[in-house]
């Protein structure tokens, strides 16, 4: 048969995968030696009972072995993040409301433990207001282009995506933002429990998150800040955000927040205050995330000049950043929970007592992706996980503790 020059096959791989030779599997499909090396190199395309022979004969699909290159489909998305100009860049996808996120895979994002298989590439960003469609090469050669130039006028980055996994998995996928590694096990409980959903983790602080939530890019947002005014956690915080739009906050239960220092505690640390007596030297995180806020308001309360604590300025981007500062003798001291002071070995000094709240858009809780993440707050599964944990009071975990209209 004339060869279709889209047409594309993964006949060698497979084959040489299962330790089969050409004539090896022209003898079990019925075919000749001949035929199968012209298949394998492209030469002429198989008739469909040659297909049907062939994915019979290697255990697998039809549709395995031969493709279309133009059959893989595009979706306009909003980018949630930036891309480097100089390139075609990785991302993942999931349908948030009713349209497509596109999450950059750049960096740390591409990576839990090992690295994150793309959902798609990026073709083109997509100027609504010009009607055009300008293709990431040529933006690329454009050395006038600043990195601004992307933005549409309403704030968004729309992009041309070329999908490179099956539509209905992206479907199914839940993207939840927030900053406590309790997510990722949550993530990986839930896709045990139902097997066809994916979870897409952000790794945000909580007003990151929370922001991420307002724009339409997550699902989900998890957050753990403090009102001393209300004395509330979260909910203030929300409201202020959400302005006209409808929400819950559930749940996921209680840590114990405070000063992770090196095991047995060598400069007798105490409180704060301490930081400055002993000339310890502190890490950060960013500011909106609930361990900077944590520890401005501990210092503001001891009457402790910001300035005068070495290392303030010192930023770190995560808890176990926090944590492995301490550990490699980088820092003294630094905020973060019981939880993770446990998971590294070192000594902790409590704070307070916050409540980690994930917050949903109503309109959300509709969707069966996020219907199965839900369902799985409950189980003893991740009840267990949390408890081995230490630092979590999960009695209360998956209780809608706040409706938001």
């Amino acid at each position: 048969m004339k060869l279709d020059v889209n047409l594309c096959n993964n006949l060698k791989s497979i084959r040489t995968r299962l330790g089969m030779s050409q004539q090896e599997l022209a003898n079990i499909a019925g075919v000749t030696r001949q035929s199968i090396g012209g298949v394998e190199l492209g030469q002429y395309a198989p008739s469909v009972a040659m297909s049907l022979r062939l994915a019979k004969a290697l255990g697998c699909q039809v549709e395995d072995l031969f493709w279309f290159e133009e059959d893989l489909p595009e979706v306009e998305a909003i980018l949630a993040g930036s891309v480097p100009k100089q390139q075609q860049s990785r991302v993942s996808l999931a349908r948030v409301g009713n349209q497509w996120i596109a999450y950059p895979l750049v960096g740390n994002d591409a990576f839990r433990i090992e690295m994150i298989p793309a959902d798609g590439e990026t073709l083109a960003v997509i100027y609504p207001d010009a009607r055009e469609s300008v293709r990431v090469k040529e933006v690329a050669s454009n050395e006038r282009q600043s990195e601004g130039e992307a933005q549409s006028q309403n704030g968004t980055n729309k992009v041309l995506v070329r999908l490179l996994d099956d539509i209905d998995k992206l479907h199914n996928t839940v993207v939840i933002a927030g900053c406590t590694p309790v997510l990722s096990l949550l993530a990986r409980a839930t896709e045990r429990w139902h097997p066809q959903l994916r979870i897409h983790y952000r790794f945000a602080h909580s007003k990151a998150a929370l922001r991420s939530l307002c724009q339409g890019e997550v699902h989900i947002a998890g957050m753990h800040l403090y009102d001393p005014k209300t004395g509330e956690h979260n909910i203030p915080f929300v409201r202020e955000a959400l302005r006209g739009k409808s929400a819950v906050l559930i749940t996921l239960g209680v840590w114990e927040e405070g000063l992770l220092v090196p095991p047995g505690n060598p400069r007798g640390i105490k409180t704060v205050s301490d930081l400055v007596e002993f000339g310890a030297t502190i890490v950060t995180h960013e500011a909106g995330s609930g361990g900077q806020m944590l520890l401005e308001r501990k210092l503001q309360e001891e009457g402790v000049p910001f300035p005068t604590v070495k290392g303030f300025t010192h930023i770190v981007h995560s808890h176990q950043d926090v944590a492995l500062s301490v550990v490699s003798g980088m820092a003294d001291a630094g905020i973060s929970t019981a939880s993770i002071a446990a998971a590294f070995g070192l000594g902790f000094i409590p704070l307070h007592s916050a409540r980690y709240d994930l917050v949903i858009i109503k309109e959300y809780l509709e969707e069966e992706p996020v219907k199965q993440f839900l369902s799985i707050l409950g189980h003893q599964l991740v009840r267990s996980q949390l408890e081995i944990l230490g630092g979590y009071d999960t009695s209360k975990i998956g209780e809608v503790v706040a409706n938001i209209s």
